[in-house]
């Protein structure tokens, strides 16, 4: 008998292609990314014009601005340029590492451009959101605090903010004291010195890690910081390192100076970088929906940053909706207010998204320590993820160095990429949560129908004409902030046809009971505050006349649309 090879392939391929499928990524992308790694300035910007360069009709790509340090601050828009006008379909906007350390940002926010890109046509949600939304990538907002952080010795946390000169320390120069490469062997560390009566001690879980003492223990160490000299002879080590501003103090809502905020600069928008993410964010004002991407901790983060503010009205249900819907999606992360919950933020940029633009807004703070044995995390967790999946090379030998000022120290712990960023392999699938996170809220931005207009006739040549536009998603076309703050215009609904004249029109408050809410002035265009979540306005017009003519419902965010009637 023969073996009828072709036919049990021909039984295999589909179950093959239904594999690879099963994640939504193509088996053969247009675009080959390498999702183990993190990019430069340059590697970003080749990648987006790589990305344009496979789907033209699909994305645009724009330098917004220039850094401090001269680097370019790309993005890209992603939309079908081919179905309708980009600028009247509800936007979505996606941000990383404003933080010049917290490097996954950007390629959570690559990741997510790629995804839609790739998928356009393959995955009908994609698709779906792809034709009906637009979405505005910024990858990096720091890229000066970015390219530090990846070439330049540093420790998990510095550079924070970006590159431009500061003097931290008041004594008349900049940047004159920061850590120090000591050994010599590209990582900055941590310096520790044996002290019978110190208030460290190592952890009982791993010696090779330092645990703070109880109130009641006699401790064996020091902890001295991060690697580093006094360069400058003042008495402090590293207290004047790069930069040492804080970009995300830098936005115009409730900003506060330096003493009140630590990092905050002379005044809002005074950095090259937020200046130009702040002109980008108010050239598209059908932004309706924004994601910064931050780390680390684990956490979906909402406004306000102020202690003691509030969310408008009924805002606050959307955010506990979609940040309740983060918590099923992002295994580990917990859905929190920033200065509630977390620590008080002044003149911070999800605050001014939603404050002053009248968006929806989180920033996620990617990875979690729960993620590296899927369980809680206790002071040895971090050593034996180190042995045990990275094969011990995150994690710098201590050895012994004399130090000009303290003596005879050791010099060892955790290098700058452990701890704040996945390690190589769980960053494709940290991307790829919290990809799906932003879409999940990017479709529930408003989606808008307008029905087909109500025509009675009154009698003497009058008719009525009533005009339905529903609202099938979670977000209104104005949030509560927008409506009460006034950020945007509101909606408004008009009526034109050559053979009709309107003679008044109105709200509809109660369709079954027919009250109408009139409008005084200008009543050719009827304005409405808001299309509720899963709701829907009304509003009605007595005109006179006859033929066709057609009803546009114009919302900022929540883009144009219209219907034909005629009057018989």
């Amino acid at each position: 008998m023969k073996f009828a090879w072709w036919g049990v392939l021909a039984l295999l391929l589909p179950a093959v292609s239904s594999a690879q499928d099963a994640g939504g990524a193509p088996a053969v992308p247009k675009v080959t990314v390498r999702w183990d790694r993190f990019y430069d300035n340059d590697e970003i910007g080749e990648m987006l014009d790589r990305f344009h360069a496979a789907y033209p009709e699909l994305s645009k790509v724009s330098t917004i601005g220039t850094s401090f340090g001269g680097r370019p601050i790309r993005a890209i828009e992603i939309t079908n340029h081919a179905k309708g006008d980009a600028s009247r379909k509800p936007g979505f906007y996606i941000d990383g590492n404003i933080h010049g350390n917290e490097v996954q940002g950007a390629e959570a926010a690559l990741y997510t451009a790629w995804y839609l890109l790739e998928n356009y046509g393959r995955v009908a949600k994609i698709t779906e959101l792809v034709d009906d939304r637009v979405f505005y990538v910024v990858p990096t907002a720091n890229p000066d605090g970015r390219d530090g952080f990846l070439h330049e010795p540093n420790d998990a946390n510095s550079p924070r903010g970006g590159l431009r000169p500061r003097d931290n320390d008041g004594d008349g120069r900049a940047d004159e004291d920061g850590d120090d490469d000591l050994d010599d062997d590209g990582h900055i560390v941590q310096m520790r010195r044996k002290n019978p009566h110190g208030r460290w001690k190592t952890s009982p879980k791993d010696a090779r890690v330092l645990v703070p003492c109880g109130p009641d223990e006699e401790g064996s160490y020091d902890m001295l910081g991060e690697e580093g000299l006094d360069n400058d002879g003042d008495g402090r080590v590293n207290e004047d390192g790069p930069g040492g501003y804080d970009p995300n103090r830098d936005w115009p809502v409730d900003w506060q100076p330096g003493y009140v905020q630590h990092g905050a600069m002379e005044y809002p928008f005074c950095l090259p970088e937020t200046r130009a993410v702040g002109e980008y964010f108010m050239s598209h004002p059908n932004i309706a929906g924004a994601q910064s991407f931050h780390n680390a901790g684990g956490m979906i983060l909402r406004p306000p940053g102020k202690p003691g503010s509030e969310i408008h009205g009924g805002d606050i249900g959307v955010y506990d909706a979609i940040g309740r819907k983060g918590e099923q999606m992002l295994p580990g992360y917990r859905y929190m207010a920033i200065g509630k919950d977390l620590y008080p933020v002044w003149g911070g940029e999800v605050d001014w998204f939603y404050y002053g633009r009248g968006v929806i807004t989180f920033t996620n703070e990617l990875w979690t320590s729960v993620n590296m044995f899927r369980g809680p995390a206790d002071d040895g967790t971090d050593a034996k993820f180190n042995d045990l999946l990275l094969q011990s090379a995150a994690l710098v030998t201590w050895k012994s160095f004399h130090h000009p000022t303290y003596g005879d120290i050791e010099i060892g712990g955790f290098k700058k990429n452990f701890g704040r960023t996945p390690p190589s392999f769980l960053l494709e699938e940290e991307c790829h949560r919290n990809m799906s996170f932003v879409l999940y809220h990017a479709d529930q931005m408003p989606s808008i129908t307008l029905d087909v207009p109500e025509v009675k006739p009154l009698g003497n040549g009058l008719f009525s004409v009533r005009a339905t536009v529903r609202n099938s998603r979670m977000i209104p076309t104005r949030i509560a902030q927008d409506v009460a703050q006034k950020v945007m215009r509101p909606d408004e609904f008009t009526l034109e046809g050559s053979g009709v004249a309107i003679l008044s029109g109105g709200i509809v408050r109660d369709p079954d009971f027919a009250k109408v809410e009139p409008q005084r002035y200008r009543f050719q265009r009827l304005r409405v505050d808001t299309v509720p979540g899963m709701g829907l306005a009304r509003v009605e017009w007595v005109v006179k006349g006859s033929g066709e003519f057609k009803v546009v419902f114009d919302s900022v965010k929540g883009g144009r649309i219209e219907a034909k009637g005629s009057l018989k």
